[in-house]
């Protein structure tokens, strides 16, 4: 025995949509009425100033971990694109974007000829 389904209404539909985009903005912007309170607290402070470094750590870490498990032959191009990224990154007065590039080209390069 098979039941027919009626399709909802055009009221319906649009209700479902409204309700659900205004629960999205208010979740999107829960956070920076949050935070807003708490921008001159020191702990709030001290997250801003360390966690971007310590969120690039964990990238590093298990990037460089799944590369090397995944190719134990490959170890001398990985640290030495690492070496060649951390150098420009000092040497370019910390431009995030150009030390990436610079370890991204020599690692590719280094794969070429390896």
């Amino acid at each position: 025995m098979s039941v027919a389904l009626a399709a909802p209404s055009t009221g319906y539909v649009i209700a479902a949509i409204a309700v659900a985009g205004l629960i999205t903005l208010a979740l999107r912007a829960l956070p920076f009425a949050a935070l807003k309170p708490l921008r001159k607290s020191r702990f709030v402070q001290s997250l801003g100033r360390w966690m971007p470094a310590g969120i690039l750590l964990i990238l590093a870490v298990v990037v460089l971990g799944g590369e090397l498990a995944g190719r134990p032959e490959w170890v001398w191009p990985v640290v030495i694109a690492t070496g060649v990224t951390v150098a420009v990154h000092l040497l370019a007065r910390r431009r995030a974007l150009l030390s990436i590039a610079a370890g991204t080209a020599c690692y590719v390069l280094l794969l070429a000829v390896w």
